[in-house]
């Protein structure tokens, strides 16, 4: 049988049980088929959640129903145990260290100034500034003149959230960052669960992040790149709802045979609509309030427009579509990218309202009295575009050199973190009780054993999306490409590692995938459900372990410098 005919056949469309022969059948297995050809189609356009157990569990000795009400329980027990863990982790001793970190120097002023004025006003001399805040903010006074910032403003409205519950300390300016952290554990365990159909693999891939280093640090600081995360993993959630939510539809408009069975069909794969698809336009907030944080935000939505047409390509060629691509641009291009692209635009210009409203916004008043050829624009969307170019230039152009820059090529093995504070209290005083010098660090460092496992999974989901067509490691490694790859074209720039956090989630569920390899699919012998289960809980604890022995430098804890030595294992991280 040639591959064409292949192609035709029925073993592809789900409408009876295949006939061919089983080395046929473990060929479509093994190019792609996650679901077995011969499965109902609505399965193979929305695969279902685990169904109830037919027998009692022999594990927990329960009759069916009350196994699955356990397993429906723990839908929502699950994450929200391991998001509990992960806030406590992240809100614990939040204003240590009691100083003002790296670049919060900058943000946690222009929040203050945000949530006084509406925009970003100049600040004393950041040497004089930064004590007197942790003194008394009261005694700095608010300039009036607008100040150039190099971000836009969105990440920092959210830390001006925390600093109006609690002021202008170092819990104040950290809150929103722990709370969003914490919220995107929660978020990553559905997410897995989501995208796997597996409680078990969302809530570990939950687990992981909770226990990554680079997050936890970079939720107890008060910079923008843990809320670009936060927003483009919701925006990825949403659209993994979008996606399910249009498949069901397209599975309920396919026509029914007299026997119950579902068929394909041209006619409906081509032309069927999926009508409003609002999960999708809450990715496209989502999407516009990542840009307006910081602009590596918008390759987010790049990829991410890319990723759902993909989709709905795969959805209405499973749906029986002749021409998927064709019927994709007829029905549902429109819709994606209004619902993305126009959503996106709009939520970040909304974003600039203080600065709109203002007076006194940096170069709020260029544009005005100045004619041309595009006096038809609004004067103050003319003068957002000349200062969104002067942003640009900056961004593009900076090439100081820094002590704790690094190249991206380094980052996923932790080539060079980023020390974000450090103190040497005296013997005998802030918890030092050894006769040298005691550091207290804060290094924006990944749990090791993590992200190099993460490098194998790497590896593992661009073999079971190249050679297995496996939807779910291209959708990871597609989001992990949006955060990860643009870096590269910057490489002359000063560019930190702790950029990284904004893929840490991408990361996570692929080890996961990884993990749930080796724990085997459905139907595998209890001797290889043994051995797997031993090797990925052995992973799993030594990541744990990994965690707790680098968490004194994670959180500014006061320990005897030979300790602090000992977690250095490479030179670079010094």
């Amino acid at each position: 049988m040639t591959s064409s005919e292949a192609t035709r056949s029925p073993v592809f469309d789900g409408t009876r049980p295949t006939t061919q022969p089983k080395d046929w059948q473990e060929r479509l297995r093994r190019f792609g088929y996650v679901a077995r050809p011969g499965t109902d189609i609505r399965e193979r356009l929305v695969p279902p959640f685990p169904k109830p157990p037919a027998r009692p569990c022999e594990l927990t000795r329960l009759d069916p129903a009350r196994a699955y009400r356990v397993a429906k329980a723990m839908d929502w027990l699950g994450p929200v145990i391991v998001a509990v863990l992960a806030g406590a982790i992240r809100f614990w001793h939040l204003g240590r260290p009691r100083a003002v970190v790296f670049d919060e120097t900058y943000y946690a002023k222009d929040a203050w100034s945000l949530l006084r004025l509406g925009y970003e006003s100049t600040w004393p001399d950041r040497k004089i500034a930064d004590p007197q805040i942790l003194a008394d903010p009261q005694v700095i006074p608010l300039s009036d003149t607008g100040s150039f910032v190099a971000h836009p403003p969105t990440g920092k409205w959210v830390i001006a959230l925390g600093e109006w519950m609690f002021g202008l300390t170092p819990f104040g300016w950290r809150f929103m960052t722990a709370a969003l952290g914490t919220l995107s554990v929660l978020m990553l365990c559905r997410i897995g669960r989501r995208l796997f159909r597996s409680t078990l693999l969302g809530c570990l891939a939950g687990a992981l992040m909770a226990m990554d280093g680079l997050h936890v640090v970079m939720s107890r600081t008060a910079l923008l790149d843990l809320v670009v995360m936060f927003f483009a993993l919701a925006a990825f959630g949403c659209l993994l709802i979008d996606r399910d939510s249009a498949r069901a539809r397209l599975a309920a408009a396919l026509p029914v045979e007299e026997d119950g069975r579902v068929r394909p069909d041209g006619h409906t794969g081509d032309h069927a609509r999926t009508g409003l698809r609002p999960w999708r336009l809450a990715a496209g907030l989502f999407l516009g309030l990542a840009a307006s944080t910081k602009w590596n935000g918008l390759y987010f939505l790049a990829l991410f427009v890319i990723l759902t047409l993909l989709w709905d390509v795969g959805a209405r060629r499973v749906a029986g579509a002749r021409r998927p691509y064709r019927a994709v641009l007829r029905k549902d291009l429109n819709w994606s990218v209004l619902s993305l692209v126009p959503v996106a635009v709009v939520t970040y210009l909304a974003t600039w309202t203080g600065w709109f409203l203002s007076g006194n916004g940096y170069g709020r008043h260029w544009a005005d009295g100045r004619g041309g050829t595009w006096s038809w624009i609004p004067a103050s969307l003319r003068s957002l575009w000349h200062y969104e170019y002067g942003v640009y230039q900056f961004n593009v152009g900076l090439h100081t050199p820094h002590k704790w820059q690094s190249n991206p090529w380094s980052w996923l093995v932790l080539g060079r973190p980023v020390l974000l504070h450090y103190e040497s209290p005296k013997p005998g005083t802030d918890g030092c009780h050894t006769t040298a010098a005691c550091p207290q660090t804060v290094l924006a460092l990944g749990t090791p054993l993590l992200w190099w496992s993460a490098c194998c999974a790497l590896v593992y989901l661009l073999y079971r999306w190249a050679l297995r067509r496996d939807w779910r490691a291209g959708a990871i490694l597609c989001a992990m490409g949006a955060g990860y790859l643009p870096w590269f074209l910057y490489q002359d720039r000063t560019i930190f590692s702790f950029y990284a956090v904004v893929f840490v989630p991408y990361l996570c569920l692929a080890v996961a995938m990884m993990l749930g390899a080796l724990l085997g699919p459905p139907g595998v012998t209890d001797k290889r459900r043994t051995r797997g289960a031993v090797a990925a809980g052995v992973l799993v604890l030594l990541i744990a372990w990994n965690f707790i022995y680098f968490f004194p430098i994670y959180t500014g804890q006061t320990i005897p410098y030979a300790d602090w030595r000992a977690r250095m294992w490479l030179d670079t991280w010094i």
